[in-house]
């Protein structure tokens, strides 16, 4: 059989080792002619492909539209799914565009399918006339470098094989072959960015340079490989600048303050990328705010950005899916003997006896004498003052905890022993000079974090 350069294009990308292509068919000529070379070419790939098509209901041809991808599908002896989603709906409540909420459904249908059929690739029909279009949105948006790389052949289990063919190859082909296809009305709708770009800007740009598409196709592909470049550089750099952490992802805030500001953005997307999965909403202004957080008077603080939570902790920059969940208030009652646990796991242990034996970080001594009962322990309340032992007078707890860099986390969960209003002990990080106990001055009360 001899190939066409549209199926050369496909054999020449084909992902290796795939066994299972699923194939996004939404019925119209790109799709309709990608999935009929696919069965031309299934043989010597040896590949079995499975068909999916979502229905948006936002047009009135919509469900004609599914049941000719079906019928199709029949008739090409190629199994297909076919789902419909209320994708005006579900802009609606994602406070979405109509255009982006089927971008997601679409993503959403097609990841959770490739599961169901053991896929090993998503193969999708943009051209090179998409990547154009992509491009200049993204230019219009003020995408940086990374974005206007635009669309890859093949990325992560996405595969674009007809990325290198121009929509009028494509064309060709399906009439050389006599396919049929059905048209999406909406592709001719000026009130769609895309639309205005595709039948007003674009043209434009045509007539003043004819190789503008080529050109810009040709752009993308430099920009990738400079970002390929680029991504070496940032996993590299992610990976030394991160520090101890068992939640999420932290990076040391001097190191970052000290890259050059082209490397120093392109570790923090990087970063994002990691604890979210994809970039996807993520804009220069978030990442302007990041910058600003990170350069900024505040020793902490915080950013709630989509579908990530960042803040700076002192020395740290803290990346999590999620803000993290702030602990409980505590205040439970310390037995003179015996052992308390606390909500963080650990254990206060107490005993009653006639000798010092010694303080350190993690133990103290009162004179039992100067307490008044009951004794308790309980977590931070704004407004707390104590006195710092071999210090005079008071100290704000919030002071306290930021001269020692104790983050906001660590400061809700850390145990204070006091006795009525008086705090005894920041437990294991400072005592007061209160109830301080001495030699010979009767029973002492020892207190233990274990």
């Amino acid at each position: 059989m001899k190939l066409s350069p549209l199926e050369q294009s496909i054999l020449d990308s084909f992902p290796v080792g795939a066994k299972q292509l699923l194939v996004a068919v939404s019925g119209g000529v790109d799709s309709v002619t990608l999935l009929y070379a696919l069965t031309r070419l299934s043989a010597t790939l040896n590949v079995s492909l499975h068909a999916a098509h979502l229905d948006h209901q936002i047009r009135q041809e919509s469900a004609a539209d599914a049941v000719f991808v079906r019928d199709l599908c029949a008739q090409w002896n190629v199994p297909c799914d076919v789902e419909s989603c209320a994708v005006a709906d579900l802009a609606q409540q994602r406070k979405l565009s109509v255009e982006m909420a089927g971008r997601q459904a679409r993503r959403e249908f097609l990841q959770r399918l490739a599961v169901e059929v053991d896929a090993d690739a998503i193969s999708l029909a943009h051209h090179q006339d998409d990547q154009v279009e992509t491009f200049m949105l993204r230019l219009l948006r003020g995408s940086g470098q990374s974005g206007l790389a635009s669309m890859r052949v093949c990325q992560a289990i996405w595969w674009r094989p007809l990325l290198g063919c121009s929509r009028e190859q494509i064309l060709a082909y399906a009439q050389q072959h006599g396919l049929p296809w059905v048209e999406d009305q909406s592709n001719k709708n000026p009130k769609y960015l895309r639309n205005q770009l595709r039948h007003e800007l674009i043209p434009q740009m045509l007539k003043i340079n004819p190789s503008f598409k080529t050109q810009i196709a040709g752009l993308t592909q430099r920009i990738q490989v400079e970002e390929d470049y680029w991504q070496e550089q940032v996993v590299r750099q992610v990976n030394e600048l991160a520090l101890p952490c068992a939640d999420g992802l932290r990076l040391g805030r001097d190191a970052l303050l000290a890259l050059h500001p082209a490397l120093r953005v392109r570790t923090l997307r990087e970063a994002l990328q990691q604890v979210r999965g994809d970039l996807q909403r993520i804009e220069a202004i978030h990442l302007q705010a990041i910058e600003a957080l990170l350069s900024g008077i505040k020793s902490q603080a915080q950013l709630n950005l989509p579908g990530c939570w960042v803040a700076r902790r002192y020395d740290a920059l803290w990346f999590r899916a999620t803000a993290p969940e702030l602990p409980s208030p505590f205040n439970l009652p310390l037995p003179l003997s015996g052992e308390l646990e606390l909500p963080d796991g650990r254990v206060l242990r107490t005993s009653t006896q006639d000798e010092l034996e010694g303080e350190s970080a993690w133990v103290t001594e009162y004179s039992l004498a100067a307490l008044s009962q009951p004794l308790r322990v309980r977590s931070w309340l704004p407004g707390d003052r104590f006195v710092p032992s071999g210090m005079f007078g008071h100290k704000k707890l919030k002071s306290f905890f930021s001269d020692n860099q104790i983050e906001i986390e660590a400061r809700l969960t850390m145990p204070l022993l006091v006795c009525g209003d008086t705090i005894l002990w920041v437990v294991g990080a400072r005592r007061s000079g209160c109830a301080v106990a001495g030699q010979g001055q009767g029973k002492v009360l020892r207190v233990e974090l274990i």
